[in-house]
């Protein structure tokens, strides 16, 4: 599983990569934890607004921070 944090180093942006880190070492899984704010990659997932989540290529959450537990249940629902 590829899970992408979109933004840049504002305060939502680090708490949600702090967020997905935490979320991915409490799930026990191997996941590839990535961090961009490459424009190309924002216009790609049609963000608008930071901080973005983007689970295997599909964009979860726009604008906001997730907490652990929300960012745990998308890794939940998403197949292995």
């Amino acid at each position: 599983m590829k899970i992408e944090v979109l933004g840049d180093e504002c305060k939502k942006c680090r708490i949600l990569y702090d967020n997905v880190l935490r979320a991915v070492a409490e799930s026990g899984e191997q996941m590839e934890v990535v961090r961009t704010n490459d424009p190309e990659v924002l216009a790609v997932y049609g963000v608008h607004s930071l901080p973005g989540l983007a689970i295997d290529g599909t964009l979860q959450s726009s604008g906001k921070f997730l907490s652990v537990e929300q960012i745990r249940d998308l890794l939940e629902r998403e197949p292995s």
